[in-house]
């Protein structure tokens, strides 16, 4: 098993990462998912997101995004919030504003997700990620952030 350690998501850069994750098992993503650096990666990933955000792809879309990363240690979710409105990308942490779309997956998806290696389609089909409220906002979503491609 490769070595998998993002224990300072700080120091790795988005192309590192995804290729991290895809080479990554089923186990080391979970493992990482419900270990102490759990909140890091997520803050990082979150963090990075208004500098990944491609306003030439936006228009005129303003929405609140909430993230729910389901699958912490003590049982409950991480929740963030990707705020998109004039052309501008914005992120809070905790559900602050009413969403337009939720977007509901595991730890470990959302890495696959995030990292180009999962099919956002086939995990909505399966079940792996929930989508509520505007279906045709989160099905651009991946247009609306520059990420890397697997």
């Amino acid at each position: 098993m490769a070595d998998f350690d993002i224990s300072d998501p700080a120091s790795v850069d988005p192309k590192q990462f995804a290729e991290m994750v895809r080479s990554a098992s089923g186990s080391q993503l979970n493992e990482v998912m419900s270990g102490e650096s759990r909140g890091k990666i997520l803050a990082e990933i979150f963090n990075r997101m208004p500098a990944q955000f491609r306003a030439d792809k936006a228009g005129n879309t303003n929405a609140v995004i909430q993230w729910n990363i389901t699958g912490r240690p003590d049982g409950g979710s991480d929740v963030y919030q990707v705020n998109i409105a004039d052309g501008t990308c914005t992120v809070a942490e905790g559900a602050q504003a009413d969403p337009k779309v939720e977007i509901t997956l595991a730890g470990p998806e959302f890495l696959k997700l995030i990292a180009g290696a999962g099919n956002p389609t086939m995990m909505f089909m399966t079940g792996k990620l929930k989508a509520k409220g505007d279906i045709m906002l989160a099905g651009r979503l991946a247009e609306l952030f520059s990420l890397p491609k697997g």
